[in-house]
């Protein structure tokens, strides 16, 4: 066997282990059962616990009197409605605790309704903010509105862009809590909350947002969670500049914090930040003001099976008189590269990191800019990938063209290393010095066929992170029956590709990974392509891994998402074509029809006795 097989299938053994591992590892996440959009009932829940100022209580025992609380699904409520939001919020505590997303649907079937990110106490999946004051000095519990606080609603009557509204509420001891909300056109609230205190005395107060979620599984899961080693799903903090990510389970497994009383972790942030939740495309967080101190925290309540993320800003002491006031945002929508990109340039703090861009960003990053231009120019994702792997392949141009200028030169050597190989007979350190000599004398590089192959491994990897996690690929549809790149192929050999009159395998089945489509199809043909540029080896197992390895991976890359496939199928046809035109300019000319034709004749055997 020369050295430049012994270099091909070292290449291309490295390059199919890497991707059986992450193929182990990482396997295609089960799509998450999409949700029927119902009627949403609600009832009185459980009152969400948050730490006071001094950490000597909690929010939850600052409760207004019976008088003044309402079962959840008798409150009042105030509509929202803005060109990509729509929901409610409710009078009971001034919760945020119904919010649809306009411009997404839960699946691309027709008729399929939008995605709902937040829900109100009382359903299954409770997902709310919630918005208060702790108490601090002069000020007892039911001096300060609480979880079940019934608000009045002063001004306003929708929330929209440019209609915010006003809620009120008054003591019994001459303390004014007014609490504004606003929302821009895309998915940024703005949550400004004042006290006036008309009494003779200096009173103290903190004020907090809480970000709650019920509705944990027996399993221990929330409803909808993809579960994929890959992606970060869980309490995001970003304190002082750094981020810090934290799996749901791991906030279950908290130490009890003696101070919170509770299970926690908590972050002093001493120059802005932000703190929330993040799920596959959707994300919620909480971002004080610029540069402001506050404390961050992660909570766990596992009695109530309630996940919490909460800030609390130092305490405001107000005088006789005297009103004060702070304004804090609550981002809650699509973590779309854009929206988030022009929040971060007014502000909010690295919030682009709140996208998980992973161990390689610093591929994913510009490979996804990249992407997202060039798909702004052409408007087709499909087509987009196509023209990404063009321009990638040109950006490695000049190593690949060193790469199969060797090749070329290596085939031009072969009479000569077969000479070398007879003369050197069984001495193998013979033949590996006149080898050696060889390649110096010609200048030659046995190893940089390697090269190409090794360099498309993290470029692979960090596509498919960006196909996996950025919400531009989510339905993005490319043709025909390719509606959806970051899904599988959806059509299947069973029923000819949806030429025949009944359905394909239902997907997440070994149906479906034996059936597979047209795109996995493609793609084993082009490596099979690919591989007759040159001869089949001469020794039989050498061979059957050359004859098998193609069709290997059609199978095994089957059930990954389209967009990447594609892309897979249009690095193989322009690597196959870059190859064959360098080596026909280096006097090499590929017999390809040759090799095609002698790969269905026997494989010779190793042994003849």
């Amino acid at each position: 066997m020369d050295d430049q097989n012994k270099n091909l299938i070292l290449a291309t053994a490295l390059s199919f282990l890497v991707i059986l591992v992450w193929f182990v590892l990482f396997p295609p996440p089960e799509p998450a059962p999409v949700p029927e959009q119902s009627e949403i009932t609600t009832a009185q829940g459980d009152e969400v616990q948050a730490p006071s100022a001094s950490g000597t209580g909690t929010v939850g025992e600052a409760t207004a009197s019976a008088e003044e609380t309402l079962p959840e699904d008798q409150a009042p409520r105030v509509q929202i409605d803005t060109p990509r939001l729509t929901g409610s919020l409710s009078l009971s505590g001034g919760r945020i605790d119904e919010l649809f997303l306009k411009d997404y649907k839960v699946s691309i079937k027709e008729g399929a309704p939008i995605v709902e990110l937040l829900s109100p106490v009382g359903s299954e999946s409770a997902y709310y903010a919630l918005y208060g004051w702790a108490p601090g000095a002069g000020v007892t519990g039911t001096d300060v509105p609480g979880p079940n606080t019934l608000w009045a609603l002063e001004q306003g009557e929708t929330l929209g862009v440019d209609a915010p509204i006003t809620l009120v509420w008054r003591n019994e001891n001459g303390l004014t809590f007014r609490r504004t909300i606003s929302v821009d056109e895309d998915y940024m609230f703005s949550v400004t909350q004042s006290v006036e205190n008309a009494t003779e005395a200096e009173v103290g107060m903190a004020p907090y947002g809480i970000l709650a979620r019920h509705g944990i599984g027996e399993d221990g899961d929330l409803p909808g969670l993809k579960n994929f080693f890959i992606l970060h799903e869980g309490v995001m903090v970003m304190a002082d500049g750094v981020l810090d990510e934290i799996d749901y389970g791991d906030v279950q497994d908290f130490d009890i914090d003696p101070v919170e009383r509770a299970q926690a972790e908590v972050f002093q942030v001493k120059e802005g930040g932000w703190v929330g939740f993040t799920d596959h495309y959707w994300m919620t967080t909480l971002i004080p003001e610029e540069g402001a101190t506050f404390k961050a925290a992660a909570k766990y309540d596992a009695r109530r099976k309630i996940y919490q993320t909460e800030t609390v800003l130092p305490t405001l002491t107000v005088g006789p008189g005297a009103t004060e006031q702070v304004t804090t945002r609550l981002f809650a929508g699509a973590k779309e590269w854009e929206t988030i990109r022009e929040y971060e340039a007014e502000g909010v703090q690295k919030f682009i990191e709140s996208i998980d861009w992973g161990w390689f960003s610093f591929l994913t990053k510009p490979i996804f800019w990249l992407l997202h231009n060039i798909n702004a120019l052409i408007g087709n994702m499909g087509w987009s990938i196509i023209g990404l792997t063009l321009i990638i392949k040109a950006i490695l141009f000049p190593l690949a063209f060193k790469s199969y200028v060797s090749m070329a030169k290596m085939k031009e050597l072969q009479p000569q290393m077969e000479a070398l190989k007879e003369a050197a007979g069984d001495d193998r350190q013979k033949m590996q010095q006149g080898m050696m000599e060889l390649y110096k004398k010609e200048k030659v590089n046995p190893a940089a066929g390697c090269l190409p192959i090794l360099m498309q491994i993290p470029i692979f990897f960090s596509l498919y992170k960006v196909i996996f996690v950025t919400i531009e690929l989510r339905q993005a549809p490319w043709f025909g029956p390719f509606q959806d790149l970051s899904a599988p192929d959806p059509t299947s050999i069973m029923n000819f590709f949806g030429w025949l009159p009944w359905a394909g395998p239902q997907p997440d089945t070994i149906m479906a990974l034996i059936f597979i489509g047209i795109l996995p199809l493609l793609l084993g043909i082009s490596m099979w392509l690919q591989q007759k540029l040159n001869p089949a080896p001469t020794d039989a197992t050498q061979a059957m891994i050359f004859a098998w390895m193609p069709w290997v991976f059609m199978f095994m890359l089957g059930g990954f998402a389209s967009g990447l496939v594609v892309y897979w199928i249009a690095n193989n046809t322009i690597t196959f074509t870059q190859q064959y035109l360098i080596m026909r300019s280096q006097g090499y000319k590929p017999d390809v029809f040759g090799n095609i034709i002698s790969g269905f004749k026997r494989t010779p055997k190793t042994d003849d006795k």
